[in-house]
């Protein structure tokens, strides 16, 4: 069959849509392009927000429209199952947990609903372009209040490690430069099978050749547990010097209404270690705005955190109910307050980002290159993982001396040095 397989969400969604590339292609089954070339169509959703669930649904709608068969799969279907079939009633649903499960989806004849957990973790052998993601493992060790993704992946899953070193080989010989390794919380993996992060890390650097490895979210807490050892691990050459720690409030009392597991100044402290140690690590986070209990106090600390760690990105979000979540049952923050201090988040987060980026104007960088860019650019990473856009070079996968002539928030812009 032809199978055309559409993916939202993080990181790990995308791991799981290459699992299910990868079971599908072992079963002889071609994974196509586009809608109009399939027999089949694959939605992965995403549930993280209600706005990306808005979406989900009015996906749906489209995809059923088309009059092909339809599995509806990922994090939407684990959190809101009976939501789902009930726009989707003749459609096979597949959960987040549940993606081995794909292979008969595709090939029965029947409606199916599988939601069952899968007895088997399939690591991906399938990738695009020169980016390979490696999910290794699935589910958190975390509770907190505001997230649906704990109820689409209840159980900590992890990887077996042979597994993800065999995955990690196999795209390195088949051409991939940039290994992302992903999971909801990469500082979590190995706590259900007595092993850890570490560990895995270094198996995987014993394997030869000419690639990055990004290590994934992880959060503070734990990341606290085993930070020297990380920090070993990132002086590698071939790891990225690149953390992405969400702090979600920079206000300890919005910490605890969140069930977060650390202070701000625990944070803070986590930051000056990291940044110690490895003076050019690029420290990524997730901020929501306009959780429960966030007065303007609460929010003014989130702002003066934002301004004092000078994060190089930010994944800003305005808090949104989402079900069966303890946030949801809190007393809310207005709409239009929201809004307006999530205005002001932007504007910062903006600001900060420019200054940062801007210490790189004039300077040269080394950089590799791994992705198609927009009007036939490409764009590479730094060692810190920043990306740069470059229009007058077009090969992937390769280490070039760029000069940096532009820079916004967002990214960098270069020269090809030749």
């Amino acid at each position: 069959m032809k199978v055309y397989i559409e993916t939202y969400g993080c990181a790990l969604n995308k791991g799981d849509s290459y699992i299910m590339m990868t079971l599908l292609k072992d079963r002889g089954h071609d994974i196509v392009d586009s809608y109009n070339q399939a027999d089949v169509i694959v939605l992965n959703t995403c549930a993280v927000r209600l706005e990306t669930e808005e979406r989900m649904k009015q996906r749906i709608k489209e995809l059923k429209k088309i009059g092909k068969k339809l599995i509806i799969a990922g994090c939407l279907v684990s959190s809101q199952p009976a939501l789902v079939m009930s726009l989707a009633p003749e459609s096979s649903i597949v959960g987040a947990q549940s993606i081995d499960k794909i292979v008969e989806a595709v090939e029965s004849n029947k409606r199916g609903i599988f939601l069952e957990e899968s007895k088997e973790l399939v690591t991906p052998r399938i990738f695009e372009g020169k980016i390979s993601i490696i999910p290794i493992a699935d589910g958190c060790a975390g509770d907190c209040n505001f997230c649906i993704t704990k109820l689409a992946r209840k159980k900590l899953r992890s990887y077996p490690p042979r597994n993800i070193v065999n995955a990690v080989k196999e795209a390195v010989q088949k051409g991939a430069v940039e290994i992302e390794l992903t999971a909801q919380d990469t500082a979590a993996y190995g706590l259900d099978i007595n092993y850890n992060l570490v560990e895995l890390l270094k198996e995987i650097l014993e394997i030869e050749g000419n690639y990055m490895i990004r290590i994934g979210m992880m959060t503070p807490e734990l990341a606290f547990k085993q930070i020297d050892e990380i920090l070993e691990i990132i002086k590698d050459k071939r790891v990225y010097k690149f953390l992405h720690l969400p702090v979600q409030s920079g206000d300890d009392r919005v910490l605890k209404l969140m069930n977060r597991k650390y202070t701000v100044d625990e944070y803070r402290e986590l930051v000056k270690e990291i940044r110690d140690k490895i003076p050019i690590v690029n420290i990524t986070t997730d901020i929501i705005i306009g959780h429960p209990g966030e007065d303007d106090e609460a929010f003014q600390n989130t702002i003066n955190l934002i301004k004092e760690i000078k994060f190089e990105r930010i994944h800003l979000a305005m808090y949104s109910i989402r079900p069966n979540t303890r946030s949801a049952s809190m007393p809310q923050v207005p709409d239009s307050i929201k809004k307006e201090r999530m205005k002001i988040a932007n504007e910062v987060y903006e600001e900060v980002a420019y200054s940062v980026h801007s210490e790189y104007l004039g300077s040269n960088a080394l950089v590799l290159t791994t992705e198609l860019g927009r009007k036939g650019s490409i764009i590479g990473r730094t060692i810190n993982y920043i990306p740069v856009v470059i229009k007058d070079y077009d090969k992937l996968g390769e280490w070039i001396n760029v000069k940096i002539t532009e820079a916004s928030f967002f990214d960098l812009r270069g020269k090809f040095i030749q």
